[in-house]
């Protein structure tokens, strides 16, 4: 094994190596990023049908909209937490704890005799979405250099998207197939499996623990450049465009246009795959000739998507507007890259955290605003959302430099 090392230091690196080095293929990426690719395969697989879920435990659409605004509360208040335990407690223990804590939140949701539980159930499974993204972050930007972190994103958002694209088609079969209560719990049955999985992997994850000086809350904020503060307020306004709508689009393209949920799923992955083709190009563009025009497009495409759903009329138009939702994701490396550059390295975690909790926190009120102007008629939230989205573009145009999107 030495005479291996010594070889690879008078040769250099090998092609292997330097396709890997190109990619962000770091050991600790791949492992927290395989991580996020087996747990979104099974939370995928009924992540998009928990409305109906709740539907057919008995929940009307203000449970749903409340569902929705449960749903973005925990995932702010999770969001400091999950940077804390990752800069005390290190990464690989604090995913062990997402993913046991999600766990219980799997079995609470299987086993719910009503609507009421998968509330309950929330609390819990949030915490590896939530509580474990500032960690995502984090290791990325250990692992790293700046240069290539916008790719490490790329790479880590495509293993994260790649589920989003086929989980929601198997999903939607197997519900199609078996009716939505049991076709839901088998798919968390699945999820519970791939649970197990998830945790044995993030046993590879091997950085060391700079938790540096205590910080309070306070002194994170302090530490966030100002270009940092004037993209988090275009981010809120643009989750509250998503915020509003999300949670009603799969009752909305069932109830109202009418296709069927296999069909439903197929508009998923329609919309993941489109994201994950322009991944990669653009991060590599947007390394040419800086970030601030792909983080503009996909903020001008959260804005369109929920009109282009609204103005759909059938499955063909739907497939242009799941189109639209893929394009979304076109500059978010870019965007996600900023967050973490801007971070001090031993407040990176908690940086991450505190940025996400204001964030989330902020359109916490967003999915059910949207369940009120949906009783108004279906159509309005989408509307809503939209204008929201436009004015939320204009504003990140307007006061991010370009010079800090680079």
């Amino acid at each position: 094994m030495g005479s291996i090392d010594q070889t690879s230091l008078i040769l250099g690196p090998t092609r292997g190596q330097r396709f890997a080095d190109s990619l962000g293929l770091e050991r600790n990426v791949v492992a927290a990023s395989s991580a996020v690719f087996l747990l979104g395969m099974g939370e995928e697989l009924w992540k998009k049908f928990l409305p109906k879920y709740l539907e057919s435990l008995g929940a009307g659409t203000l449970a749903v909209g409340l569902f929705g605004t449960t749903k973005d509360f925990l995932d702010a208040v999770y969001q400091y937490p999950g940077g804390w335990l990752a800069d005390h407690l290190g990464r690989r223990k604090a995913f062990l704890i997402f993913i046991a804590l999600a766990s219980i939140g799997y079995f609470i949701y299987l086993f719910s005799p009503s609507w009421v539980f998968v509330f309950l159930g929330l609390a819990f499974a949030m915490a590896w979405h939530s509580m474990a993204s500032p960690a995502i972050f984090a290791v990325i930007g250990d692992a790293l250099p700046r240069e290539r972190r916008a790719l490490g994103f790329t790479i880590q958002s495509v293993l994260k998207r790649v589920p989003m694209m086929i989980a929601p088609v198997v999903g939607g079969v197997m519900i199609a197939a078996m009716g939505v209560v049991a076709g839901v719990r088998t798919a968390l049955a699945i999820t519970l499996g791939l649970a197990v999985v998830a945790a044995v992997i993030v046993l590879a994850v091997n950085i060391p623990i700079n938790a540096g000086q205590a910080v309070n809350v306070r002194g994170v904020w302090r530490s966030f450049h100002s270009a940092l503060k004037r993209l988090l307020v275009s981010d809120i306004i643009i989750r509250t465009c998503e915020g509003m709508a999300e949670v009603f689009i799969v009752l909305y393209v069932t109830n109202i246009i009418g296709v069927s949920l296999a069909e439903y799923g197929v508009l998923v992955a329609i919309q993941m795959a489109t994201s994950i083709l322009v991944y990669l190009p653009s991060a590599k563009i947007a390394d040419r000739i800086g970030r601030k025009p792909f983080v503009i497009t996909t903020f001008l495409c959260f804005a369109l998507f929920p009109l282009a759903v609204v103005l759909s009329t059938g499955f063909y138009s739907l497939f242009l507007a799941f189109i639209v939702g893929g394009l979304r994701e076109i500059g978010e490396p870019s965007r996600k890259a900023m967050i973490v550059d801007f971070a001090e390295p031993h407040l990176r975690a908690r940086s991450v955290g505190l940025y996400y909790l204001i964030r989330s926190l902020s359109i916490t009120p967003a999915a059910f605003v949207g369940g009120i102007l949906w009783i108004v008629a279906p159509q309005t939230p989408f509307i809503a959302a939209g204008v929201i989205g436009i004015v939320g573009t204009l504003v990140f145009a307007m006061t991010v430099k370009e010079q800090y999107a680079t």
